[in-house]
């Protein structure tokens, strides 16, 4: 199991941006794929992006393109999340997962494909 704990939550206007943090401890960091997902009232959890064990490629889902950036700092167990141009419909809590299985090639994107998580931060985005 790793353990999970991410920062940099808070209250935004429309248009500003934020940048998240997920500091790791327990397993091989930099032997695992990383994702972000949110969550927002009422809705199911939804999958945000995710980086490879190595950095060298991301994936995001299509409303987070071209707006939101990862990133990994393997060196200090951490991975980013930086999202700009934020709109109200990006609230949420913002959570960070570590993929179970190690060197994985392809980016999962299915929360059922990352075994540990964090407790999550509050994104909230003002009109």
């Amino acid at each position: 199991q790793m353990q999970l704990v991410e920062s940099g939550g808070g209250l935004v206007q429309a248009g500003g941006s934020l940048k998240l943090s997920c500091a790791a401890s327990g397993r091989t960091f930099s032997s695992i794929a990383m994702g972000w997902f949110r969550q927002a009232p009422g809705k199911e959890r939804e999958f945000v992006g995710g980086i490879k064990w190595n950095g060298r490629s991301t994936y995001y889902a299509d409303y987070a393109e071209g707006r939101f950036n990862m990133s990994r700092d393997n060196a200090k167990d951490t991975v980013y999340l930086q999202m700009n141009s934020l709109k109200p419909e990006d609230t949420a809590v913002y959570y960070c997962a570590a993929d179970r299985r190690p060197f994985r090639e392809v980016i999962p994107t299915a929360p059922a494909s990352f075994g540990s998580w964090g407790q999550g931060t509050q994104v909230t985005v003002s009109s």
